[in-house]
């Protein structure tokens, strides 16, 4: 129980140093949004492999495309600091899957803990919303590898293109 206790502390702590006053009371995020736009060659790349599988999607200015199957309701996520809860799927453009959330919980985050894409992408839909996300390597793992920890076996390689389903459950 006290092992609970603290974890449960520390993960509150965590939670609120992503947040702090400003002048008026309010509170406000201080995390940054990402500046990161995908190289044209990324983007090219990128819109190739859409129209080579028949997908129609819209552009974002940062280089990935997007498209929603269902908008959601308000609020969308206002900040990095909104918590967000997803199921999702995310593969390659060959259809082979590296990883998704069960049918069981959803995988609750706050934005900025996750790939540029994702922040971006998911900022686009609300509570109840369902988008697809295509991601170009600088706005996902980049140019490393990225590893099952407990195998140490490549699930993600180095400058992958990226295919995410993602539901939105809830946003605080």
């Amino acid at each position: 129980m006290k092992k609970s206790s603290v974890s449960l502390i520390a993960l509150l702590l965590f939670a609120a140093s992503c947040k702090k006053n400003n002048a008026t009371g309010n509170v406000a995020c201080d995390k940054t949004p990402s500046t990161i736009v995908a190289p044209a060659s990324e983007q090219q790349a990128l819109q190739d492999s859409l129209t080579a599988h028949g997908i129609q999607a819209t552009k974002d200015s940062s280089g990935f495309f997007y498209t929603i199957n269902t908008p959601g309701t308000d609020p969308k996520p206002k900040d990095l600091c909104s918590t967000v809860a997803t199921y999702y799927r995310g593969g390659f453009f060959n259809g082979t899957g590296f990883d998704s959330s069960s049918s069981g919980s959803p995988i609750i985050f706050q934005l900025f803990q996750v790939i540029p894409g994702w922040q971006k992408g998911i900022s686009l839909v609300g509570k109840g919303g369902n988008i697809n996300l295509y991601i170009p390597p600088s706005l996902g793992y980049g140019s490393k590898d990225v590893t099952d920890p407990s195998t140490g076996k490549v699930v993600i390689p180095a400058n992958s293109y990226l295919v995410f389903q993602v539901s939105v459950v809830d946003i605080e």
